[in-house]
């Protein structure tokens, strides 16, 4: 595999290790939910169509063309560095929304192939939240370690996020890294359960630098693994994750998406539901990194 680099330093081979892959286990449920139960995590090879997630990977390319933001031909995703997206989408919230409910992008995350997947998971009927957080990724980009419980416990304490792959990733394009042991983590498993999120500028328990220093710090790994379109991942509220950063020395973006999915019997949070979803912060997909235009100036932002 091609080096992992976390915050523009190469992670050291100790402290990297190979996502496992619990595919074969979804022959077997009762291990698959112990697996998800003891790791956090579980990784799903090929669980979604590969050809429904590469349909939805270029009806969300093909937007980002039309607002100058990807080269032709699209089917290669290659960021073009510039944008007219607020030339062209005054409303940068209103546009994101209309992108993340593409119908080609729903049918592969909110479609039957998902919900059967999810359903087993949980062992019980499954529901998926509507807000959708669609991560078109350029280079330099990347998304700290963090957990993700303090955004979504308000509704249900049974949420699970699925990582989905919209194409392949390249290790050089910065996939998801899963932070081996986290979710048993007492000390900070304890200071995520005393936070609820009303507004992006809350504090948080997150790696914002020195990605290597603190998993040596926790005798940890960081476990990566380059993914296929159709590859999910799927991890509990306590499993601390990120990406690595995006180095693709062609300018290849990593779209991914992920959607938060609970037992149906549970409340879901409002915040989350509807056709025009409020979001974490009430400022609905306007308040996503996706919403920025993918263009130089993001760093400055």
């Amino acid at each position: 595999m091609s080096a992992a680099i976390a915050q523009g330093t190469p992670l050291p081979a100790e402290l990297t290790g190979e996502l496992p892959d619990s595919t074969p286990l979804l022959e077997i449920p009762t291990e698959l939910h112990q697996r998800l139960a003891s790791d956090g995590f579980v990784l799903l090879r090929q669980v979604v169509d590969r050809a429904l997630a590469l349909d939805a990977r270029l009806e969300v390319l093909q937007r980002l063309e039309q607002v100058g933001e990807i080269k032709s031909p699209v089917q290669a995703g290659i960021a073009t560095g510039s944008s007219r997206r607020k030339e062209l989408e005054p409303d940068l919230g209103a546009f994101w929304r209309s992108v993340s409910q593409g119908p080609r992008l729903r049918a592969a995350t909110h479609g039957g192939q998902m919900q059967a997947i999810m359903d087993l998971l949980l062992g019980e009927a499954a529901v998926a939240h509507d807000y959708l957080f669609l991560r078109p990724t350029v280079v330099g980009r990347s998304t700290s370690l963090h957990y993700d419980r303090p955004f979504f416990a308000r509704g249900s304490e049974r949420v699970y996020t699925a990582w989905l792959a919209l194409g392949d990733v390249a290790m050089e394009e910065g996939p998801l890294m899963v932070l081996e042991g986290s979710n048993q983590f007492e000390d900070l498993l304890q200071q995520v359960g005393q936070i609820d999120y009303e507004s992006s500028n809350s504090p948080t328990v997150q790696v914002l630098s020195d990605t290597a220093e603190f998993v040596r710090s926790r005798q940890s790994r960081l476990l990566v693994s380059p993914f296929s379109a159709g590859d999910l991942v799927v991890f509990d509220m306590h499993t601390m994750h990120g990406t690595l950063d995006n180095h693709s020395p062609t300018g290849n973006i990593r779209l991914t998406c992920d959607v938060r999915w609970q037992p149906a019997a549970d409340p879901v949070d409002p915040r989350y539901r509807g056709d025009d979803p409020a979001g974490t912060t009430g400022a609905g997909y306007g308040e996503l990194n996706g919403a920025k235009p993918l263009d130089e100036d993001w760093h400055n932002r």
